[in-house]
C-alpha cells in the first residue's frame, strides 16, 4: 500500500514538473512572438516613413515646376518675385513657395572691375584689398592667357597649389578660391552676387549695398525696361513641403528664363534650371 502511495506521489511530481516546463515553454514562445510582432511593426513604420519621405521629396521637385509656371503666368494671378510666401495644399501636404528676383544682383562674370572693387569695399574690404581682389577676379574669369607663369607664381607664393582656370565662375563659392579672398568677405559678398543673372543690375530692384557700389564705381545703368518679354531674367525659388506630422522636405533652385528663339518653341525650351539643391 505504501509503495503505491509513493508511486502516485512520484507520478504527481513528474506531472507537475512537466506542466511547469510546458508553461515556461509557452511563455517563452509568447515572448518570442511578441518580439517578432514588435520588430515587424517597427520595420513597417520605418518603411512607411521612408515611403512618405520619398513622396515628399518628389512633391518638392514638382513644386519647382509649379513655381516656374506661376512665375511665367502673364495674368494678374502671376506670382511675384519679391519673396512673399505662396501657400498651397495638395494631397495632405502644405507647400510654401517664395520667389526672389535676381535682377538687382551683380554677376561676377560680367561686372566690370571698378564695380567689383566698389562692391568689395562696400562689403567691408579696404580700398587696396578691394582693388587687388577685383583684379584677381577678372584674371580668374578672363579667357586671355596673359603671363600664365607669373600668375602661377603669385598663387604659389600665397601657398595655393592651383592657378586661375581663366573661365567663368560656376558658383559663388568658387570666388573663395580667388587670390586675396577670405571667408568673412565672401560671406558678405554672397547675398549681392549671382552667376546666373544675365543683365546689368536693375537699379529699381538692387539692395542698398549694390546701389552704393554702383554709385561709387560710376557704373549706374538705367532702369531695365519693364515688361520686356525679350529680355532674359533669373530668379531663385525656395520651397518647403510639410505633411502636418513633422515631415518636411525643401528645395532651392535658380531658374534662368530666356525668350523663345522661334514662334511655337515649347515652354521647357525657355526654362533652364541652373541649380537645384536639396536642403540638408
Amino acid at each position: 500500500m505504501t509503495s503505491r502511495v509513493h508511486a502516485r506521489s512520484r507520478h504527481t511530481r513528474q506531472g507537475g514538473f512537466a506542466l511547469l516546463i510546458v508553461l515556461w515553454t509557452l511563455a517563452g514562445l509568447s515572448l518570442l512572438v511578441s518580439i517578432v510582432i514588435a520588430t515587424a511593426g517597427t520595420e513597417l513604420r520605418g518603411v512607411r516613413a521612408l515611403r512618405l519621405s520619398a513622396q515628399m521629396q518628389e512633391a518638392a521637385d514638382g513644386a519647382v515646376w509649379q513655381a516656374i509656371f506661376h512665375a511665367m503666368d502673364r495674368s494678374a494671378a502671376r506670382w511675384a518675385l519679391d519673396g512673399r510666401a505662396y501657400v498651397t495644399q495638395m494631397e495632405g501636404l502644405t507647400f510654401t513657395t517664395r520667389l526672389h528676383s535676381e535682377a538687382g544682383l551683380i554677376n561676377p562674370n560680367t561686372a566690370p572691375r571698378p564695380l567689383l572693387a566698389a562692391l568689395i569695399e562696400a562689403c567691408g574690404g579696404t580700398a587696396t584689398q578691394a582693388a587687388s581682389i577685383a583684379a584677381s577676379m577678372v584674371e580668374w574669369r578672363s579667357s586671355a592667357q596673359g603671363n600664365v607663369a607669373a600668375m602661377r607664381a603669385r598663387y604659389l607664393a600665397a601657398g595655393l597649389t592651383y592657378r586661375p582656370p581663366q573661365a567663368a565662375f560656376q558658383t559663388i563659392g568658387e570666388i573663395g578660391l580667388v587670390l586675396g579672398m577670405n571667408p568673412d568677405l565672401l560671406r558678405a559678398l554672397t547675398p549681392h552676387l549671382s552667376v546666373t543673372q544675365p543683365n546689368d543690375p536693375d537699379i529699381t530692384q538692387a539692395d542698398a549695398t549694390v546701389r552704393q557700389a554702383l554709385r561709387r564705381s560710376g557704373e549706374f545703368p538705367p532702369p531695365s525696361p519693364s515688361g520686356d518679354k525679350n529680355r532674359p531674367n533669373s530668379f531663385r525659388v525656395e520651397i518647403t513641403v510639410q505633411d502636418g506630422h513633422g515631415g518636411r522636405a525643401a528645395r532651392q533652385a535658380v531658374i534662368l528664363l530666356t525668350p523663345a528663339t522661334q514662334p511655337g518653341t515649347p515652354l521647357t525650351d525657355m526654362v533652364h534650371i541652373v541649380q537645384l539643391q536639396q536642403e540638408k
